[in-house]
């Protein structure tokens, strides 16, 4: 279930990486404006903006509401099935570059980088670095059923076509955009949309002309945010006057707006309109002025700019079964590989003599041994793994060192097969030593990619190693997982409660739906205390007698589903991209005994649900929900233990102030919610407005019951108990976005334990903290 945790609640950290291995930039809050938008500035300059008692006065309101009214006859949404093309172009430039820059000892053997910039209007140069070109054939169906396909056909990016890392990157830096929504998604984080049906609540609109745009009569509405610090834009609306359309719209973010390492975003969209009732995107442009430190607007600054231009369109073509279906040639690698000539009768413009110098600058980078440097230590510390040689990535090497009461220091050593970002096939596997125990620890797992359509893994593993069991719920037969709690190096009170493991698994799992994966396990495992003084674990075995190892043979069935999810690359390991996509695990677990030599027949399911929510100018909510079930009275090692946290981090999907197998369970249901405001609070308060501090409130419950047959079994030498009288609860409130400039990674929360205080060593309160790569 680690693995799963990753996936889900894992930030996006790579951009910030991209940003630390281009020297340290700076952000400037400049935005493109467009010749449009410069002449209706000069009309808001000249017209006072006017006062109205109530919306319902202001014109602009009841031009909204038709937009409102109308919103789901304009675009594609009327169209039964549509087919469109899309080119994507994403450059990267270096800019506010003055002399004493390109003179520092980072540039040493690479200034010649320094002969494709170009100077800019202020006498500084700006120095394009990266650009990505991507085209992508989107089929859509909205009845009689929805569905949506969208396959790369073609990418070249300059100099990194096989450094998926990188350009992942840049791809993971947009989202998406639909004007009509009433949240606008940037960097995961909600902002009001402009047109939006609960646009004024947060913005003030003006009615300010009417003007003629591809011959046709629009409304021209400029609207800016009540409020300055909130998460919202500036800009125009283009609407027609006859269709109540948006035709045009440009958003920009305000100058003081909380986003980490952004410090401005502009986008503008335009639509086309094939006929006189279907108004279709025709292109999108978004420019992000990214920076690791500083917010002043001369600074050394990374615009990062995306351009889509959509075309082709087809409207209501006949579609079959076979338009949704993937072909095993588009997962190959060399799918997506074009040829010159292909590109230049692909874009819709020909490339600038700026952006053809970028291919030529990174084709020479690429060859400097300092620069091959840098981007081996950003490949490093973005996956965790050093390549070596040809076939080998040694790591993680964020697995090194751990401690726990056991083993006291441990060392851990291990590597991974690496051929390449698609691999078909991966081997990885470690070592540990404990200093305290004296004893080798290992852990072996191959894998393979049996088939592309549809996507079908096999693999095999063993693994002996000493083990916090009581740090999750949903658990993870995968060899190579370990709970943080296994090695936990700052911590409250003793963690004894470890058990030695010694575990073989073999499964399998197929995607027979999109984002859909069905896996089987077989597993034998044996378990005992790793210190049976302080730990014990004694239980009645089925004949009656006494026992301390439990020995396991169980096969688990596991359906996820993700709805939403975004993965790159088509080799036995996927990169996924951030989104907010939810997830949905289910599992049924058989025991089987007597089946190398296990001692016990017993059925389990389980249950986990996760879904983050996008609350407008409010902020981002979190929910999980876990539940289970033991249809048999078994030993403590196969029961449900409440996950714990006795370390002072921050640690999802657990509970704060519980001591491990504090609440053990046969059947149990847990509920997870954690709101981020975004500031939205605190940026009222005058005196801790410039603080930028972001609010966090969590409520975590938990209930459940332990059978009298489980209780008598267990001969644990501490008593075993259940949220069974009432709901166990924890409560609290947490401070995110602490630290400096740009460099905003802590969060401290402060934790109220709510019930169950009559044993002594149950804290009443306790603050954890930790590193949040947030944007």
């Amino acid at each position: 279930m680690k693995t799963v945790y990753k996936k889900v609640f894992s930030q996006p950290k790579t951009a910030l990486c991209f940003l630390l291995f281009w020297c340290c930039l700076q952000v400037s809050a400049q935005q493109p404006v467009t010749d449009r938008e410069k002449n209706l500035e000069g009309v808001v300059l000249n017209g006072a903006k006017t006062k109205y008692r109530n919306k319902k006065e202001n014109p602009a309101y009841a031009i909204m509401q038709k937009v409102w009214e109308k919103q789901r006859r304009n675009g594609l949404e009327r169209l039964d099935t549509y087919r469109y093309q899309e080119y994507e172009k994403i450059q990267f430039d270096l800019t506010n570059i003055d002399s004493a820059f390109t003179q520092r000892r980072v540039f040493n053997k690479l200034d010649f980088i320094f002969d494709y910039a170009d100077s800019t209007e202020n006498g500084k140069l700006r120095l394009p670095i990266f650009l990505n070109e991507a085209i992508y054939r989107v089929t859509g169906e909205n009845r009689p059923q929805r569905r949506t396909k969208r396959l790369l056909t073609a990418q070249k990016t300059s100099g990194f076509q096989d450094n998926q890392i990188v350009t992942l990157t840049a791809k993971n830096l947009y989202r998406e955009v639909n004007i009509y929504d009433n949240t606008l998604n940037y960097f995961d984080i909600g902002f009001q949309s402009p047109a939006g049906r609960n646009g004024f609540g947060t913005y003030e609109y003006e009615l300010r002309d009417t003007v003629q745009v591809a011959d046709e009569p629009c409304y021209v509405i400029q609207y800016s945010p009540k409020n300055p610090d909130a998460l919202a834009f500036a800009g125009t609306l283009f609407i027609s006057a006859q269709s109540y359309a948006v035709v045009e719209a440009t958003l920009r973010s305000t100058h003081k707006m909380s986003v980490n390492f952004v410090n401005g975003i502009y986008t503008r969209l335009t639509y086309q309109n094939p006929d006189a009732e279907t108004y279709l995107p025709a292109s999108t442009q978004t420019t992000l002025e990214l920076s690791l430190l500083s917010k002043k607007k001369d600074a050394k600054s990374l615009t990062a700019t995306r351009t889509v231009t959509y075309q082709h369109y087809e409207l209501n073509p006949a579609l079959t079964e076979k338009d949704f279906l993937n072909d095993p040639r588009e997962l190959s690698p060399e799918f997506s590989k074009k040829e010159d000539a292909y590109w230049a009768g692909a874009r819709p413009d020909s490339l600038t003599g700026e952006e053809q110098k970028i291919y030529e600058l990174v084709d020479r980078l690429e060859k400097t041994p300092k620069y091959q440097r840098i981007t081996k230590l950003y490949e490093t510390l973005s996956s965790g793994y050093y390549h070596i040689g040809k076939s080998f990535d040694f790591g993680n090497i964020f697995s090194i060192y751990g401690y726990n009461e056991v083993e006291g220091h441990r060392i851990r050593l291990g590597g991974r097969t690496y051929f390449g970002q698609n691999d078909p096939w991966r081997i990885q596997g470690y070592a540990a030593y404990g200093f305290r125990d004296d004893k080798i620890k290992y852990g072996l797992e191959g894998k393979a990619l049996l088939s592309q359509l549809p996507r079908w893994i096999a693999g095999a593993g063993i693994r002996r190693d000493v083990m916090q069991l009581g740090a999750q719920l949903t658990t993870d037969d995968g060899i190579m997982t370990r709970s943080f709690a296994s090695s936990t190096v700052f911590a409250r009170g003793e963690n004894v409660s470890l058990s030695r493991v010694q575990q073989a698994n073999i499964f399998t799992s197929v995607e027979p739906w999109k984002n859909v994966t069905l896996r089987l396990d077989a597993t034998t495992q044996t378990i005992e205390s790793a210190d049976m003084i302080r730990f014990p674990m004694y239980y009645t075995a089925a004949d009656g007698t006494r026992q301390s190892a439990v020995q396991d043979t169980h096969f688990t069935l596991g359906l996820m589903a993700r709805p939403g999810a975004k993965f790159s690359q088509t080799g036995v390991e996927r990169y996924e991209h951030s989104t907010l996509a939810p997830t949905l695990l289910l599992k049924y677990t058989v025991g089987a005994k007597d089946i190398l030599h296990s001692d016990y027949d017993y059925q389990k399911i389980q249950l986990l649900l996760y879904k983050p929510f996008l609350i407008g100018s409010w902020g981002k909510t979190f929910l999980t929900v876990e539940a289970g079930k033991n249809f048999s009275a078994l030993p403590l090692p196969l029961l449900n233990v409440l996950p714990a946290n006795q370390s002072y981090g921050l640690v999802p999907q657990t509970f704060a102030l519980l001591n491990y197998y504090e609440f053990v369970t046969d059947q149990y249901a847990t509920a997870h919610w954690e709101h981020h405001f975004n500031g939205k609070l605190l940026n009222q308060i005058p005196l801790l407005r410039e603080l930028k501090l972001r609010e966090v409130v969590f409520l975590r419950a938990a209930a459940g019951s332990l059978g009298l047959e489980s209780r008598m079994r267990n001969h644990t030498g501490f008593p075993l108990q259940a949220p069974d009288k009432n709901i166990y609860y924890e409560y609290g409130f947490g401070i995110e976005n602490i630290g400096v400039g740009n460099l905003r990674f802590l969060r401290i929360d402060f934790n109220w334990r709510g019930n169950y205080l009559q044993s002594a060593e149950a804290p009443r309160f306790g603050i954890k903290a930790g590193l949040q790569f947030y944007y």
